[in-house]
């Protein structure tokens, strides 16, 4: 019973590490605020457009990839800044393609948002 009730306690703290670095994310880096504030916005016209229940799926996919992959290229940053605080090409590099990852999943995101509204709109 003590394993069950230490082991529980570990779980628990795990969240809290979790919410920790979900709040140092979304209050202090500005493009993860920017993705907030699209998620929100896509969320609301989600709801003005009566989307079935598959395009509402899309939408939390997307934006939950979207933030996913800012948390891990905020998390690259500071494990590169922590081990290369002086310029290095391969750091530099390293931040550029956590960024990327960052970049190609919110177009993608993009993408399939403009074409779930259009379908929407002018699809029936």
């Amino acid at each position: 019973m003590k394993r069950l009730i230490s082991y529980s306690r570990g779980r628990l703290s795990a969240f809290g590490y979790a919410f920790r670095g979900a709040y140092d994310l979304l209050s202090n880096h500005a493009p993860s605020k920017i993705h907030m504030l699209a998620f929100v916005g896509m969320m609301v016209l989600s709801w003005a457009l009566d989307f079935p229940l598959w395009k509402w799926v899309a939408v939390l996919l997307c934006s939950g990839l979207v933030l996913a992959a800012e948390a891990l290229n905020t998390a690259v940053e500071y494990v590169v800044d922590l081990v290369s605080p002086e310029y290095n090409v391969l750091a530099g590099k390293a931040k550029d393609v956590a960024a990327g990852a960052v970049l190609f999943s919110a177009v993608f995101s993009g993408i399939i948002a403009i074409l779930l509204v259009f379908d929407a709109v002018w699809g029936q």
